[in-house]
């Protein structure tokens, strides 16, 4: 039997437990999935404890997106989550646990699909690690608008043959084909305030509130929205096919999954 869990706070949001549910449905295996409000102070405790169960994985949210880089935990590494500094999934292997990021996978994806030549990235956590992550090697030169300079290094190390330019927050997005916007509710308010003009695609990590008043605007002005909720589907997908070790249709999956999303925010 599948046990998992989404991990991190706040929590009670998270629309995690229902995707996956609904997924090991689809699938006919039996599982549980749930969510616990977990601290980054009470992360080294849980872990121990969870290493006596038997715990299949556990999909991580803020604030525990870089615990699993703590050496003491012995947590087995994917190249491109060492490169970004960002974990979102632990699957366990044997006495601990395999981390990766999700999160990058879902940018693979999703930028299939997108064309683009000038390149935004609004943040700098580690979804905006993850969006940078995809980007790699796939344009020349990205702009990331942040709001202080703290976290400009690991931004940096996230890729090796792009540009990175750091500019701050109040940069016009006018001349952008994608933005991606990973920040939390409120943040890009001001942005959205100064759009006059709408280029291309929208990435916006949030799916509540929704709308934001930068996608509104956006989509208002004529460009491209890809919601929230879509690169929530999109990174439990991989989750879901590695938690279950069952592999299915990920267009079918996906259609489904985000069926049911969009159900749920509007209840």
């Amino acid at each position: 039997m599948i046990r998992a869990a989404v991990l991190g706070t706040p929590i009670a949001h998270s629309l995690s437990p229902r995707l996956h549910s609904r997924a090991y449905e689809i699938l006919g295996v039996e599982g549980d999935y749930s969510r616990i409000d977990l601290a980054e102070v009470e992360f080294p405790n849980f872990f121990n404890e969870s290493l006596k169960d038997s715990w299949t994985g556990f999909s991580l949210t803020m604030p525990l997106k870089e615990v699993a880089f703590l050496p003491e935990f012995g947590i087995s590494l994917d190249p491109r989550a060492l490169k970004i500094h960002s974990v979102n999934t632990l699957i366990r292997a044997g006495n601990s646990y395999h981390g990766l990021s999700t999160d990058v996978l879902a940018f693979d994806r999703l930028l299939e699909s997108t064309p683009f030549t000038r390149v935004a990235v609004i943040g700098a956590g580690g979804t905006a690690r993850a969006a940078l992550g995809a980007l790699d090697g796939l344009v020349d030169r990205v702009d990331v608008l942040r709001r202080s300079e703290s976290r400009d290094e690991s931004l940096l190390a996230c890729v090796s043959a792009t540009e990175l330019k750091m500019f701050n927050m109040e940069c016009s997005l006018r001349e952008y084909d994608l933005v991606i916007s990973t920040t939390p509710a409120g943040v890009t308010d001001s942005l959205a305030h100064s759009l006059t003009e709408a280029n291309g695609t929208l990435i916006e990590a949030l799916y509540k509130p929704w709308p934001t008043a930068l996608s509104a605007k956006w989509q208002a002005l004529g460009g491209n929205v890809k919601h929230g909720l879509d690169l929530l589907v999109e990174q439990a997908l991989d989750q879901i096919q590695l938690m279950t070790g069952k592999s299915f249709d990920f267009s079918q999956m996906r259609a489904t999954l985000l069926s049911d999303a969009l159900e749920c925010v509007k209840e």
